[in-house]
């Protein structure tokens, strides 16, 4: 059965909501296209796509996923990130060039960091991709992109998503943003750090330790707290 990504969009434009629409405008404005559909109602359309895909290859859910990134939708790129980074077969069989066509439009958080963590961070974990593709989005001078490298750290420590815990390529990346005092960038750091300590915190006591003078108040505060009552708070 082939999926239109039209009845894709239709599925979700009879789901719009203006209070979504002005709550999205708010929470995770972006340049693209917002319809403005609740998580719960986009689930719904998630569910439906997964049921009328069951028999596709890994290889057609890979197209399909980019089909709908390429729309410049909003709500269609989260429903595609979300269809691979729960199929296992799927994010198996991702290669570098399925991630670079999937890395579009990440001008918000919620984009970022399902892109980062459904899927650069298991591909870099599985080794699809290598450290110095992720450390090349540090260079980009817009912080969303910056975010993406440290974002894509929680895939290989947070048990949830099948990590065992990295710290080596976890620290490496942080090491590099420590005087990147942009908000998100010290909001992404403190969560990086944060997830590390849950599974090895040794490694990261030192590193708050040789980089005190460095880190965002935030970020000491935070993991200061995980570290001492398990808790950022």
């Amino acid at each position: 059965m082939q999926v239109s990504i039209n009845d894709i969009i239709s599925a979700l434009e009879d789901l719009k909501d203006p209070e979504r629409l002005e709550f999205a405008k708010r929470s995770y404005p972006t340049a693209m296209k917002v319809i403005g559909v609740t998580v719960p109602n986009e689930k719904v359309v998630l569910k439906a796509l997964k049921d009328q895909t069951k028999k596709h290859t890994v290889r057609e859910k890979i197209e399909l996923a980019k089909a709908l990134v390429n729309t410049g939708i909003f709500e269609c790129q989260h429903i595609a990130y979300e269809y691979l980074g729960k199929d296992k077969k799927a994010l198996s069989e991702l290669t570098p060039a399925d991630i670079d066509d999937l890395d579009r439009n990440l001008d918000n958080w919620v984009s970022v960091d399902c892109f980062s963590a459904y899927l650069l961070g298991y591909a870099w974990r599985e080794n699809i991709v290598d450290t110095e593709k992720v450390r090349s989005y540090l260079k980009a001078e817009d912080f969303w992109r910056r975010r993406v490298p440290v974002v894509a750290t929680v895939a290989l420590n947070q048990k949830a998503r099948g990590g065992k815990g990295d710290a080596p390529r976890t620290l490496d990346i942080c090491e590099r943003v420590v005087n990147d005092h942009a908000d998100m960038i010290n909001k992404a750091l403190s969560w990086a750090i944060r997830e590390l300590a849950k599974i090895d915190k040794e490694p990261v006591v030192e590193f708050i330790e040789k980089h005190a003078d460095s880190l965002h108040p935030r970020v000491l505060r935070e993991v200061g707290n995980k570290l001492e009552k398990g808790t950022k708070n």
